[in-house]
């Protein structure tokens, strides 16, 4: 389907031997347009969302959810933010909008067909398109995958995720305690320093054996902070993903102007495939913390590395022994799956990893919170004007508890590295 007729019937003359195609020219936008209520497996468009209004976008989702068949799919890939290309245009109707108008807009899509019965769109996987960063360093073509469920489907840790830790005022307010571009443990000062190892690039280069043009993944990225890091002082490509639709939506507009080989993804680190041997490091900062079974996502980390690669890791732990009944309660709140440091370190060794670090950096994390603890109470009027008491209240509250923790021996933190 295309409103341009020169072209369908050019796509036709080229095209038109296939039975299965049918060509037809028409506005989408029309409300002429009758197509069956779901009647159709999948929905293709490529950059067209981009050159409708707001309210325009917004009526054509609501009919596509219509038209898709539970269990249906749409894909749409969109220019964002700007132009991509440098070539000058005296007309330019394009709307070059953030991802997150995309994103939130199909996630309000819905339909109730004649039983009653209520749809919705479940986000699949939202990323940069790879062939842009490689060639281009080009995060501003994004595509997107939805698939049609049953309004009673739920779609569980990603929407707490984004609903609750992670919502959007959250990461904003995190990212305040951690610094631009980060929501973990020290920001760029801890970056800089577990990535080195030592607080010289030097011994990083020479325990990870990262090079120009080594491909990096970074599971749980974030806001992208430290996938920037990467690859600007170290010239690596970088594939960050993260669960969280929220995270990854600020880390793209984190990459505007940046001009380096990151890409990101809206991706499930537990059900996500890649070749074997496709990464020459995994990376992984205060994530894995979430994941129920570990062994599982190790042995994959083992497949997808190169001989070689190396993995690296920072996560909470636990002691060895029973959580108090407070801790419990904070690890069951959270959805957490907590190990002390020892054993983390031999579920690595168990997927396959050899000469396997495994760090108890308690005593850091300790000094990070303080360090991260006085900023914020140094900054209370700027925190408050941005955010409020309620907030300022919630930070100083978390990080006090979390020290409380971490000084009693309960909540550890440990630093993880092996190698395939």
């Amino acid at each position: 389907m295309d409103f341009i007729e020169s072209v369908i019937k050019k796509n036709e003359s080229i095209n038109g031997h296939y039975k299965n195609a049918s060509f037809m020219c028409a506005d989408v936008t029309s409300p002429d347009l009758v197509i069956e209520d779901n009647s159709i497996d999948l929905i293709f468009s490529n950059w067209l969302l981009m050159y409708l209004s707001d309210a325009e976008v917004e009526k054509l989702v609501e009919r596509m959810v219509k038209w898709l068949k539970v269990g249906g799919h749409i894909f749409f890939r969109e220019s964002c933010f700007h132009q991509s290309g440098d070539s000058k245009r005296k007309v330019n109707p394009t709307h070059y909008r953030e991802p997150r108008f995309y994103t939130k807009v199909f996630k309000e899509g819905h339909a109730i067909d004649q039983s009653g019965s209520s749809s919705e769109l479940s986000l699949l996987t939202c990323k940069c398109v790879g062939a842009y960063v490689k060639n281009k360093k080009n995060q501003n073509q994004i595509c997107w995958l939805w698939q049609k469920v049953k309004s009673t489907e739920d779609r569980g840790f990603q929407r707490f995720l984004d609903n609750v830790q992670y919502k959007t005022s959250g990461i904003l307010r995190y990212e305040r305690v951690f610094g631009q571009g980060f929501v973990s443990t020290g920001g760029i000062v801890t970056t800089t320093y577990l990535l080195s190892f030592t607080e010289t690039t030097k011994e990083f280069v020479d325990l990870l054996d990262l090079k120009p043009g080594q491909k990096v993944l970074d599971v749980g990225c974030g806001i992208g902070g430290g996938d920037f890091y990467m690859a600007e002082n170290y010239d690596v490509h970088v594939v960050g993903i993260d669960l969280s639709i929220n995270m990854v939506s600020f880390a793209l507009e984190h990459a505007i102007g940046r001009k380096c080989a990151v890409e990101f993804e809206v991706a499930d680190c537990t059900t996500k495939t890649y070749p074997d041997n496709t990464f020459d490091v995994i990376y992984s900062r205060d994530t894995i913390l979430h994941i129920q079974d570990k062994p599982a996502l190790f042995r994959s980390f083992f497949k997808w590395l190169k001989p070689g690669g190396k993995v690296l890791i920072s996560d909470y732990c636990r002691s060895p022994g029973k959580p108090s009944e407070e801790f419990a309660a904070y690890i069951k709140q959270r959805g957490y799956d907590l190990h002390n440091v020892e054993a983390y370190g031999q579920m690595l060794q168990n997927a396959g990893f050899h000469d396997v670090i495994a760090e108890d950096r308690t005593d850091q994390f300790l000094k990070v919170l303080q360090r991260e603890l006085a900023e914020v109470e140094k900054n209370k009027d700027e925190f408050l004007a941005d955010f409020g008491q309620e907030d300022y209240d919630d930070i100083v509250t978390g990080w006090n508890a979390k020290l409380q923790r971490s000084s009693a021996g309960e909540q550890r933190w440990g630093l993880f590295i092996g190698t395939k």
